[in-house]
């Protein structure tokens, strides 16, 4: 299109330059001199993709009506491309800091709709000036299109913006995009393969997009991605003759990192450590858990070694521990096509029959010598307080020993010598022992002395001596079943797995003591946040590292039952159930909730609608959910940029959830449980199954 050239320049206005250019002129290209919105649509318009004509009012020009009014040559820009007040105009910001890489500010700017008349369209140009000051001094220009009357319209992905996933994710209504972007309707979304072919069952999208719209859409998607170097964020109209527009493009800001390795939850050792692990009980009690695995399913045959050795098996996520849920066969099993014409299982389990027939057959005697042979060593072992600091070293550094050979025996029990346990269980004795120890007038320290198997009740952790668990069970003797004798076994190796945790706990308790008494420490707290290897160090001379106190974090919210990790260490649930709610990314975070505006900092904001009023308390809430909305509006996008865990088309959300109630929001599952009483918030919602690692 051809359009006046600049006029009326200012010398007091800089940097120089024309205050109005068509879109389809060479400096329209330009970030500085546009704005990053138009200047990305320039662009693509160079390129050939199909984009509205349009005017740009240059951040020159905005200069200029801001200090002056309405531009010499604007009524002229006005008059083009409205056909002298025939159809309305569409007068958009375009700031040079919008759809940037890292942030896209989407939604903080205004823009106005439907404009029609010369006066309506100075009081739009006037109302998207007024809205830079939300950006202080960066420059604002203004970007002027004739209004699309548009039977489809939304949003498209060229990445899964919450786990990265490489497809083109599509959200559409009915018109325009514009209440979409702006949070009143969620919209149908849907998955397309680069072809535009949609991934699973979504009738709705059939009726609302044909099968050539979604072809060309996937292929402008895909296209504007390859053009401008990497998935974009687009904004896409279509008209009623089918033909597809591209509104808007800008880089995808705040993508999720792919998925990596296999499924994980913290199921099969969540037992063992219910509570968060910090960095040194990591290191005393991880590793051991880890080569315990390891060697029970190679020596069992039910994994080859290599097969182990590409495995994390165990994993420590914010000081939960997980394990490799594939690997231990406790996730569903994924059978590839070729699954039944593959020889190699039953080899596998010809090989491994001798092998597991010995084993069989000899464990209850190799285990009963183990038990032995611990209660033994640990018999051995002073008090802690009597040792010197470097024998206290030792027995932190010697005990993962003997914790390998005590997990893989209990594993291997659980494995080769499966029984219906009916012999009372050590946590069974363990509440009869406290009934009877308190009845009497015993403390705890006096309970857990004279019977250690109450110690069972509790979790490791390296601090004071720990609290037994109140309990008002009469005591009982029980007797046991000398037939169940394996479920006896491993129960014993269970409770001496406890014993030695807390050993090893005692002497790192001892240990953190004295070097707080010596000065190194500051409390002995701290001492949890070493590692073991810097333990070691300051025991030797040394100083404890410099960031010692940075280390000392927050709790963080439970594991997924099942979840994958990320690129970048962050957790992703899978295998989601029912759930009519839409994660639109931000991670795991738990928090109290808020409904309604003015929400205190750290709150879970529960809203009925992402209204684009909420931008400024984004930063300032932990979760944001709503009854409405799409994962690619506006709010959604900000949100993401902010870290914010944001659930969306979540039903009747300011209904199901009380003000106060504490909850935890998976902004990748879209799911939200209440922590309080555990279950989720309403019949529309599973429990919990997903993080994200907790905002920071």
């Amino acid at each position: 299109m051809t359009l006046l050239d600049a006029g009326g320049r200012s010398n007091s206005i800089a940097p120089a330059g024309p205050q109005i250019v068509a879109l389809d002129d060479e400096s329209a290209a330009s970030p500085d001199l546009a704005g990053a919105k138009a200047a990305m649509l320039a662009d693509a318009l160079r390129r050939g993709l199909p984009v509205l004509d349009g005017a740009v009012i240059t951040t020159v020009g905005t200069r200029a009506w801001t200090e002056r009014g309405p531009l010499d040559h604007a009524h002229d820009l006005w008059s083009s491309l409205s056909r002298d007040g025939a159809i309305p105009l569409v007068v958009r910001s375009s700031s040079t800091i919008e759809d940037g890489t890292q942030s896209s500010n989407a939604g903080r700017f205004t823009s106005v709709l439907r404009v029609s008349g010369w006066p309506s369209f100075v009081e739009a140009v006037d109302a998207v000036l007024r809205s830079a000051a939300i950006a202080g001094d960066a420059p604002m220009a203004v970007l002027v299109q004739p209004w699309l009357d548009a039977s489809v319209g939304g949003v498209a992905f060229g990445a899964d913006p919450v786990t990265g996933a490489a497809d083109v994710v599509v959200s559409a209504v009915r018109g325009g995009p514009d209440s979409l972007v702006s949070g009143q309707e969620q919209g149908i979304t849907l998955r397309l393969d680069r072809r535009g072919r949609p991934r699973g069952d979504h009738p709705h999208a059939v009726q609302l997009l044909a099968r050539s719209d979604r072809r060309a859409l996937a292929r402008m998607v895909s296209r504007l991605g390859e053009e401008f170097g990497g998935p974009q964020d687009v904004e896409w109209a279509i008209d009623d003759r089918h033909r597809l527009w591209l509104l808007q493009t800008r880089p995808i800001t705040a993508l999720g990192a792919p998925l990596t390795g296999p499924r994980l939850g913290p199921g099969p050792v969540a037992e063992t450590f219910p509570d968060p692990l910090a960095p040194l009980e990591e290191d005393l009690w991880i590793p051991a858990v880890r080569d315990g695995i390891e060697q029970a399913l190679v020596l069992s045959g039910a994994r080859r070694r290599s097969e182990v050795e590409r495995s994390p098996v165990v994993v420590s996520v914010g000081g939960r521990a997980a394990v490799d849920l594939d690997l231990i066969g406790a996730a569903p099993a994924r059978r590839r096509w070729w699954s039944p014409l593959d020889p190699r299982p039953g080899f596998r389990k010809v090989g491994s029959a001798w092998r597991v027939g010995r084993l069989r057959s000899s464990l209850p005697y190799l285990v009963e010598q183990l038990v032995l042979d611990t209660d033994q060593a640990l018999l051995d072992v002073p008090a802690v307080s009597e040792l010197e600091d470097e024998q206290l070293l030792l027995i932190l550094q010697n005990a993962r020993d003997t914790l390998r050979a005590l997990h893989g025996h209990e594993i291997l029990m659980g494995m080769l010598l499966p029984t219906n346990v009916a012999a009372t269980s050590v946590a069974g004795r363990a509440l009869t022992e406290i009934s009877r120890g308190r009845a009497t007038g015993r403390t705890d320290a006096e309970i857990i002395r004279r019977e250690p198997s109450t110690l069972a009740l509790v979790p490791p952790r390296v601090g004071p001596l720990p609290e037994l668990p109140p309990t008002t069970l009469a005591y009982h003797p029980a007797g046991d079943d000398p037939a169940d004798r394996n479920a006896l076994l491993r129960e014993a190796l269970r409770l001496r797995v406890r014993w030695v945790h807390e050993l090893t706990a005692r002497a790192a308790w001892e240990l953190a003591l004295r070097l707080t008494e010596s000065g190194w420490l500051y409390q002995p707290s701290c001492a949890r946040y070493l590692r073991l290897d810097e333990v070691a160090n300051v025991v030797a001379g040394g100083r404890p590292p410099s960031d010692l106190r940075d280390r000392i974090a927050d709790e963080q919210p439970p594991l997924p039952a099942v979840f994958r990790l990320r690129e970048d260490g962050t957790v992703a649930a899978i295998d989601r159930q029912n759930s009519a709610a839409v994660g639109a990314g931000g991670g795991r975070v738990e928090g109290v909730v808020h409904i309604g505006d003015d929400p205190p900092p750290g709150a879970v904001l529960v809203v009925d609608t992402l209204a684009p009023g909420l931008a400024p308390v984004l930063p300032g809430v932990t979760a944001l959910v709503a009854e409405t909305g799409s994962p690619l509006s506006h709010l959604a996008i900000l949100a993401r940029e902010f870290g914010v865990p944001t659930v969306v088309s979540y039903p009747d959300a300011t209904t199901a959830f009380r003000p106060g109630e504490r909850v935890l929001v998976d902004g990748t599952t879209g799911e939200v449980t209440r922590l309080d009483g555990g279950e989720p918030a309403d019949a529309h919602h599973d429990e919990t199954v997903t993080t994200e690692v907790r905002r920071r």
